[in-house]
């Protein structure tokens, strides 16, 4: 892994159109791999979320926890076309980051 950091939100999902995760995370790489690799209990181990389709970085925590907020309570259309305009294949975007 690289050992650059990014305050970032991010969409993980099993497959396209499938389940969505949006987290926020002051250190994308390694949370991302930690979901990838299964270490974290709870929502995106139980359903396979291990494919990073949407990323957003950000300059600060507060500003990252905020969108992550207002991204959960979006309807799931708006998520799903916000995945699609920037990565319509859903290809997982953890490659571009290691």
């Amino acid at each position: 892994m690289r050992e650059e950091r990014y305050i970032a939100v991010y969409i993980m999902a099993n497959q396209r159109l499938g389940t969505l995760y949006i987290g926020a995370s002051g250190d994308l790489n390694r949370r991302i791999w930690e979901h990838r690799e299964g270490l974290i209990p709870g929502f995106t181990k139980k359903y396979g979320l291990k494919r990073l389709v949407w990323y957003e970085p950000h300059d600060d925590m507060g500003t990252a926890f905020q969108r992550e907020r207002s991204l959960k309570r979006w309807p799931r259309q708006w998520k799903i076309n916000l995945i699609e305009r920037e990565n319509p294949d859903w290809d997982d975007l953890y490659a571009s980051l290691v």
